[in-house]
């Protein structure tokens, strides 16, 4: 099986470049990426209707490559008519080469047709994790306008090894990610 286009990138270029740049002496403390986890939170919807996340399943099958999960609730609300064990979303954790090849579908296929596009916060969780909130899945090419009769968010987490923001900011930008100029 060949090797996805991003990752191949990373073990000729990437590494030691990080290496140099990170002024790093072992090259066990390079950072690189773990794991992709994509979640779709229906919501309301879910509560009322089980029949609505057929077409989320569906779309999230195509944009990841695998089967997703379903969520469930794990406290009652009563206010939000929600008993634990309901199935809120659906989430698909994407690892070695299917998680190279969904990065490079999301920098290269999917921002660029986001309308006015900016590029993507430079905000980390403080770990070297990334969190990226897209409005609407449609930007994948995956994923045709007559798949879902509604558009849901994306939350697309990026998990690397990288033991700072800084270094996990150098791993993403070396891979392409568009950031924001501060």
């Amino acid at each position: 099986m060949a090797k996805a286009r991003l990752e191949e990138i990373y073990n000729s270029e990437i590494r030691s470049q990080l290496m140099t740049k990170l002024g790093l002496s072992n090259v066990m403390e390079i950072p690189k990426l773990e794991k992709i986890v994509l979640n779709v939170g229906v919501g309301k919807d879910a509560v009322s209707d089980s029949k609505v996340f057929d077409p989320v399943i569906k779309a999230l099958t195509q944009i990841a490559g695998q089967a997703p999960v379903k969520t469930l609730a794990r406290t009652s609300i009563a206010g939000f008519k929600l008993r634990k064990g309901m199935p809120l979303g659906v989430r698909v954790t994407l690892r070695k080469q299917r998680m190279y090849e969904f990065l490079d579908r999301l920098i290269n296929l999917a921002l660029p047709k986001v309308r006015d596009f900016q590029g993507v916060p430079t905000k980390f969780d403080g770990r070297g994790n990334y969190n990226l909130g897209i409005k609407e899945w449609i930007i994948f090419p995956e994923i045709s306008y007559e798949i879902a009769e509604k558009v849901y968010g994306l939350n697309v987490t990026i998990c690397t090894s990288a033991k700072s923001d800084e270094h996990g900011l150098e791993l993403l930008k070396s891979f392409g990610m568009p950031f924001r100029r501060a």
